[in-house]
C-alpha cells in the first residue's frame, strides 16, 4: 500500500507552548515514522493578518524551525521547507481562486469568529478571506491526503476538498481530497482558562526554565469555591487538574482524592504540576539550547527541505497546467 503523505503548517508567531506540543505538534512527531511528511513554515499566511509588522518574521522562522527540531521532528525524515520558498504554491493558488465561488468562503465558520477577535487589526482585505484557497493551495500543491489540524480547522480541510472536486470535475481527475486528523488533545487549557494561545498571554512556553513554569503554573485557576486550605474541592471544574491529567496520570486518583477531600492544598497540587512540566520539558530545553549555538542551522534546514518538495510542486503544477490548458 502507498504511504500517506501528510502535510501541515505553522505561522511563525513566535516560540510554542504546550498547546502545539500537545496538539498539533505532537501528531506531527507521530507521523513522521508513518508516512511521508511535509512540514512548511507559513510565512506566507502569517501576513493575511500581521502585514503591517514584519519586524520579527524572519528571527520567529528561525525560532520555529529549531523548536521542532528540539521537540522531535528529524529532518532526515520530514521535509521542513519555507511557504514562500515555493512559488509554485502561489500559480496553483491563483488557479483555485478562478474557480472558488465566493460563497464558500463567506460561509467559513473561522471567517466571521476571527474577524470579530481581530477587531484591533485592519483585516478585511482579500487575502484575509481567501486565505483559505491559499491552504488548499500548501495542502494540494504536494497531494498530501492526511492533513494534522486543529478542530477550528477541519471546515478549512473540507473546502480544500470541495476544490479539488471542483478541479477535478471542471479539467479532468488530478487532485486527491485529503482528510483532517485531529491531535488526541483538541483542547489544552491555558493559566487562565482559556485555550492556550500566545494572543491571550496565558501559555507556558517549552523553553520556559523552571521558576518561570512555576510561577504561572502558581497563577492557575483551581476551585474558586475552595476559599480555605480545609475547605473540599471539586478537581474537575480545575485548571490544574486538566494538566494533571496530562503530566500526572499516574497520580490521577491520589491527586483527586486529596482535593476532594482537603488533604493536599492548591499550593500543593500546584506545584507538583510544575515540577512535572519543567521535568518533561528538560530533554526540550537542553537540545534547543545546542541547536541554538549553531548559527544558521534553522536555514540550512529549510534549503534542505525544498530540495525535496520543489521538484514534487513542480510536477503537481505542470500537471494542472496542462489540464487547464494554460
Amino acid at each position: 500500500m502507498a504511504r500517506d503523505r501528510i502535510l501541515t503548517g505553522y505561522r511563525p508567531t513566535g516560540r510554542l507552548h504546550l498547546g502545539h506540543l500537545h496538539g498539533n505538534l505532537g501528531r506531527m512527531i507521530d507521523f513522521q515514522d508513518r508516512g511521508d511528511c511535509f512540514f512548511f513554515i507559513a510565512d506566507w499566511h502569517a501576513l493575511t493578518t500581521d502585514y503591517q509588522d514584519t519586524t520579527y518574521l524572519k528571527s520567529n522562522i528561525e525560532e520555529m524551525v529549531l523548536d521542532w527540531l528540539a521537540a522531535g521532528l528529524d529532518p532526515q525524515k520530514v521535509n521542513i521547507y519555507r511557504q514562500s520558498d515555493l512559488p509554485e504554491v502561489c500559480e496553483l493558488f491563483l488557479y483555485f481562486s478562478m474557480i472558488t465561488p465566493l460563497g464558500w468562503l463567506e460561509r467559513v465558520p473561522t471567517y466571521k469568529e476571527q474577524l470579530a477577535q481581530l477587531n484591533n487589526k485592519d483585516v478585511n482585505t482579500h487575502l484575509f478571506l481567501g486565505y483559505p484557497v491559499l491552504q488548499a493551495a500548501d495542502i494540494l500543491i504536494v497531494q498530501a491526503n492526511k492533513v494534522p489540524v486543529g478542530e477550528d480547522q477541519l471546515p478549512h480541510i473540507e473546502l480544500t476538498r470541495e476544490i479539488a472536486r471542483r478541479f477535478n470535475y471542471l479539467y479532468g481527475q488530478l487532485f486527491v481530497e485529503p482528510e483532517g486528523v485531529l491531535s488526541q488533545f483538541t483542547k489544552i487549557v491555558g493559566t487562565d482558562g482559556r485555550k492556550m494561545s500566545k494572543s491571550y498571554g496565558n501559555y507556558i512556553a517549552l523553553t520556559d526554565e523552571p521558576p518561570v513554569i512555576r510561577e504561572k503554573v502558581m497563577e492557575m485557576i483551581t476551585d474558586p469555591a475552595r476559599r480555605t486550605r480545609k475547605d473540599p474541592g471539586n478537581p474537575e471544574i480545575s485548571t490544574v487538574f486538566h494538566l494533571h491529567k496530562i503530566y500526572s496520570a499516574d497520580l490521577l486518583e491520589e491527586i483527586a482524592e486529596n482535593c476532594r477531600e482537603a488533604k493536599w492544598g492548591c499550593v500543593q497540587c500546584k506545584e507538583l504540576l510544575a515540577s512535572r512540566i519543567a521535568d518533561s520539558l528538560a530533554e526540550f530545553r537542553e537540545k534547543r539550547k545546542e541547536l541554538g549555538e549553531k548559527p544558521g542551522f534553522a536555514w540550512e534546514v529549510l534549503e534542505e527541505g525544498l530540495s525535496k518538495v520543489r521538484p514534487i510542486a513542480r510536477e503537481v503544477l505542470r500537471e494542472a497546467r496542462e489540464r487547464i490548458r494554460i
